[in-house]
């Protein structure tokens, strides 16, 4: 198994930096896009491979977003926002939420039960609807930590998946069944 060094400050070289991304890659995610309403316009998406969960008691979920993002500052502002988990089919909103400033909500429908609601997409896998709970340093990320008030699961789909900087399928071993 090769081993590398990631250095302890601000200033890792590039390669460095390309080794240890090469290495995270290894761990295949899940992708979930994170819906906000902004007080006025459009709401707020991004895609995330970062979420996980934290707590049952009480329900906590973490995601983290880069410091260049530039909706992290509605994000940290927000007083509600969603985690969207997307189902293979969902390709193509993962990518056009992954881009900044690029038309992301042409197209795309999305629900709210008032005006006052989450942000929630159509077919997602499941919904994460949260209430900020806490905010962490993360070095060039920014944690947020979400209180779960609601969520949903569909009982079919299969999830998107992505491993080694691409997309992939999951699929059914023998060993499994």
């Amino acid at each position: 198994m090769a081993e590398s060094s990631v250095g302890q400050g601000v200033n890792v070289d590039a390669e460095a930096q390309r080794r240890f991304r090469n290495a995270l890659a290894m761990f295949a995610t899940g992708v979930a896009v994170i819906t906000a309403p902004r007080e006025e316009g459009l709401p707020v998406g991004i895609t995330v491979a970062s979420f996980n969960s934290v707590s049952l008691d009480p329900p906590l979920v973490l995601f983290s977003v880069d410091r260049r993002c530039l909706s992290l500052g509605d994000l940290r502002s927000a007083r509600r926002y969603a985690v969207n988990v997307l189902g293979e089919a969902q390709q193509d909103i993962s990518n056009r939420f992954a881009r900044a400033n690029s038309g992301k909500w042409e197209g795309i429908g999305f629900s709210k039960r008032n005006e006052d609601s989450h942000v929630l997409l159509p077919d997602a896998l499941a919904t994460f609807e949260c209430e900020p709970y806490a905010m962490h340093d993360g070095g060039d990320h920014v944690i947020f930590i979400g209180r779960v008030v609601r969520h949903q699961a569909r009982q079919d789909g299969r999830p998107l998946i992505f491993f080694g900087g691409k997309y992939r399928a999951l699929e059914d071993s023998p060993a499994a069944a």
